[in-house]
């Protein structure tokens, strides 16, 4: 597992509206119209992370869900990180 180039963040971010790069991780806020339908979400994400042993912080705000995703073993982003944005 590799470290990506700022050059090659920038090309893959193009394949993921919504998402942006923040301090060496990928960040998106997901809005939804009830608490109960961000907790569903999560849901999803936390089996989708725990298949692919590659775990995102997650900060539930009512019916927001913002999701940072980051390689911490190599302190920034791989192709794991951007594999775990496009599910």
């Amino acid at each position: 597992m590799s470290r990506l180039s700022d050059h090659q963040i920038s090309e893959k971010l193009k394949s993921l509206p919504g998402w942006v790069k923040g301090d060496e991780r990928l960040e998106r806020v997901f809005t939804f119209d009830t608490f109960m339908e961000g907790i569903e979400f999560v849901d999803q994400i936390a089996s989708a992370a725990e298949e692919m042993d590659h775990h995102p912080d997650i900060d539930i705000r009512y019916t927001d869900v913002k999701i940072g995703l980051s390689s911490h073993a190599v302190g920034g982003l791989t192709d794991r990180d951007f594999t775990l944005a496009s599910h």
